[in-house]
């Protein structure tokens, strides 16, 4: 039995409304069905837990339990648009939402959680259901799941349900909540190999993920860049990290896997190969490098052998390759216990392997770098799988960029992560028979728009917009800045992604989910959380619940105040969420659109 004991006093005065659209709760993810009743407030009193014989579980009722009794959550309610004098007088009418409630109709005492099965493994697929009900004169939380870790997401949406009322703690009304995820890949993807994060950090982002119900996070754990990560099997690897206190061992590994699975989150890695290579593996052999010592840019860019400084790809022909990248990912699969594992295989360039002579002889003998690539297909899949079974994932471009993709077959068991031309790439490869994960640069991208990067650049040594009497954009003015994926992804862009437009139902049973990436060229910890959330959020909403009401219509604008408010919690819960728009705005919904029309989204044009 578990206790908790907030201090309450009587609530009083009127309700302000018994319609479902004035409740203030208002979770994200919104559930897939939520039915609130009109009878009045509960008071929340003394909180057990009942029900459920699980260690999972009763931390995670200590954790919400806790965050209930010290956040007094306060959301501020959504409501009808304004109202506005005609123009040319136009003046705002609306007021401020304050909230009021009746005495209450009872008082809350017990949580009491069933659970199936209390040994489901967090792995794919596994049921994430739940049900939570709160019903007229009853003094219990009834929540039922398949797993701990529906029950997990049910502890999430109490937590903000629960609401500090005038006086006290209250849930406003009989609720009850059927609920499940679209997708079972619902993630965002960290990157500790351009700069390090910090276990801190690294758990900051997983307590966001568990409270908007995201469950997957794929660590991109080196780069060219640096290689952070202890390998037993080469300890020198490590000489590439940034320092010797910027690195991982296996405990912390383990550590991170064990606090995300605590909170429902799995951690599926990623070391890319055989592109993206050069710290750490040349500490190892340099023979099986390529291209590690050229200039990355040749200050010719039809030349150039990486897309960024450093440059580097493992020798994909050299036999040196296999030995080493197979006791690395036997390793590493052996610390991350997750059934997936991430291997890469993103932007290779044939400029690099012209640095290589066993390359270069390959491609004057008359085959192509398809033929290359399909050689790293044939061999390194296997070789993985010798070393471990999982399930691998890999970038998209082994099997379709127009530039490196296998000219034969590549296993459609292979999960492939899409990146690049949005609708179109999905499309494709859901044609193909392949399972997708959603990951496309023009929505996803959480790092895109902050300008380039890279030094030495006359490209911003301009006084005068040259375009100026046309308007048209350029590099400098209302152009992408040196950010090739701007611009920015706002919320609203993420939100409004319908990835599976067009697919057939055959095809959108191939897609897996979706994961918004946090590239970390210009991320640390100072930035990470204020770069990921809350615009992370909209994602897990899309990923959860989707983007539509009963009719069909985007609930973008309904999103607002419910994405707001989270913003609000994220920041009272730790995390470092940046602000989406000016305090007034949620504090007077729906004085900030664009449009007053609230059906500007998707009327008919």
């Amino acid at each position: 039995m578990r206790d908790f004991i907030p201090a309450l006093v009587a609530l009083s005065t009127a309700l302000f409304a018994k319609q479902a659209s004035a409740v203030a709760a208002n979770p994200l993810p919104k559930p897939s069905n939520i039915t609130w009743g009109s009878s009045g407030p509960f008071t929340v009193g003394d909180l057990s837990l009942a029900g459920v014989d699980s260690k999972i579980v009763e931390d995670a009722f200590d954790r919400a339990t806790e965050a209930i009794s010290d956040l007094k959550w306060q959301p501020v309610a959504e409501k009808a648009a304004p109202s506005f004098q005609p123009f040319p007088t136009a003046t705002g009418t609306a007021s401020k939402v304050r909230r009021q409630y009746a005495n209450s109709t009872g008082s809350l005492l017990t949580v009491k959680v069933t659970v199936s099965n209390t040994h489901a493994k967090l792995d794919h697929g596994v049921d994430e259901s739940y049900t939570l009900d709160i019903t007229e004169g009853s003094d219990t939380i009834e929540i039922t799941a398949a797993t701990v870790y529906g029950a997990l997401h049910a502890l999430t949406t109490l937590q903000q349900i629960v609401i500090y009322g005038s006086n006290g703690l209250i849930v406003e009304a009989p609720v009850s909540i059927k609920d499940k995820p679209l997708y079972p890949i619902r993630g965002v993807m960290i990157d500790s190999g351009r700069n390090f994060l910090s276990k801190k950090k690294i758990y900051e982002q997983i307590n966001g993920m568990a409270l908007s119900k995201l469950n997957v996070l794929h660590w991109h754990i080196i780069d060219a860049q640096s290689w952070p990560v202890e390998i037993k099997a080469y300890p020198q690897m490590t000489k590439d990290a940034y320092s010797a206190r910027e690195t991982y061992s296996h405990q912390d590994l383990k550590a991170v896997i064990s606090y995300a699975a605590a909170r429902g989150v799995r951690v599926i890695p990623e070391i890319d190969m055989p592109g993206h290579a050069n710290s750490g593996w040349k500490q190892v052999n340099r023979d099986m490098m390529a291209c590690i010592d050229s200039w990355w840019s040749n200050d010719n860019w039809p030349l150039h052998t990486a897309v960024e400084p450093n440059p580097g790809q493992l020798d994909i022909l050299n036999n040196k390759t296999y030995e080493v990248t197979g006791k690395v990912y036997k390793e590493l699969s052996s610390v991350f216990t997750d059934s997936w594992f991430h291997v890469g295989g993103d932007e290779l360039h044939m400029n690099c392997y012209n640095f290589s002579s066993l390359i270069s002889t390959y491609f004057n003998e008359g085959h192509s770098m398809g033929d290359l690539v399909q050689y790293w297909v044939d061999h390194a899949i296997p070789n993985f799988r010798k070393q471990a079974n999982k399930t691998l994932v890999m970038w998209e471009d082994v099997a379709i960029s127009p530039d490196a993709r296998a000219s034969g077959t590549v296993p459609k068991d292979i999960v492939l992560q899409a990146w690049n031309n949005g609708l179109e790439n999905i499309q494709n490869l859901t044609r193909d028979g392949y399972r997708v994960i959603v990951s496309s640069s023009d929505f996803f991208y959480l790092d895109c728009g902050f300008g380039g990067w890279v030094g030495n650049d006359p490209r911003y040594n301009v006084m005068v917009n040259p375009n100026k009497t046309d308007g048209s954009p350029n590099f400098n003015f209302g152009g992408n800045g040196g950010s090739w994926c701007a611009p920015y992804k706002t919320w609203q862009r993420i939100y409004d992604y319908d990835f599976t437009e067009g697919l057939d139902d055959k095809q959108k049973a191939l897609v897996q989910g979706a994961i918004a990436p946090l590239w970390a060229e210009q991320v640390d910890d100072t930035v990470v959380s204020s770069r990921m959330w809350p615009r992370a959020a909209a994602l897990a909403e899309l990923v959860w619940s989707g983007n539509k009401d009963a009719k069909g219509n985007k609930r973008t604008t309904e999103l607002t105040q419910r994405i707001l408010n989270f913003r609000e919690f994220l920041v009272a819960s730790g995390i470092g969420a940046a602000p989406l728009q000016p305090k007034f705005c949620l504090q007077h919904p729906h004085e900030c659109d664009l449009y007053l029309d609230q059906t500007a989204l998707y009327a008919t044009a």
